[in-house]
Order: C-alpha cells, then sequence, then structure tokens
C-alpha cells in the first residue's frame, strides 16, 4: 500500500520506494545530485531553500529536500510503527 510522507512544503513522496535518505554535504552526494540534475532524474521540492537532505528513491530519481534527514527519517519509522 502506498504509504505517504510529508518532506515539507506540502510536498509528499511514497514512502516503500525510497531507498535512502542522505544529507548532501560530501562531495561525491554534490556530485551525484549534479548528475541527476544533468540528466532530469532530480526533483527539487526544496521551495528554493538550502537542500538539507537527498532522498534516493528506487527508480534512481533523486528527490531534495530541505528537511533534515532525521527529521524525514523519523517521519517513515513513525509510519512504520503505527501500522
Amino acid at each position: 500500500m502506498n504509504r505517504l510522507i510529508n518532506i515539507g512544503f506540502g510536498n509528499v513522496v511514497n514512502a516503500d520506494k525510497i531507498v535512502g535518505i542522505i544529507s548532501p554535504e560530501a562531495a561525491p552526494i554534490k556530485r551525484m545530485v549534479q548528475n541527476a540534475k544533468d540528466a532530469g532524474n532530480a526533483i527539487d521540492a526544496t521551495c528554493g531553500r538550502k537542500t538539507k537532505a537527498v532522498l534516493v528513491m528506487d527508480s534512481g530519481h533523486l528527490v531534495l529536500s530541505s528537511l533534515l534527514p532525521d527529521t524525514i527519517a523519523n517521519r517513515v519509522n513513525t509510519r512504520d510503527d503505527s501500522e
């Protein structure tokens, strides 16, 4: 079943499709984000704010969020606990 979680500013993603939630601070992650933007596989859900988390989806897309990775992980885990 699709479980949608809020990743900030009214944007939601399917929690079942998330492979990883990572911080964008490291150089390899910045390169990965730039490559995804160039290939058209990046979805920017930051609404103009600083990117604080990168969600890696099972389709190969990257979703950029302005929420901290811990916040998103807590929301995913809260959904898991309630079911």
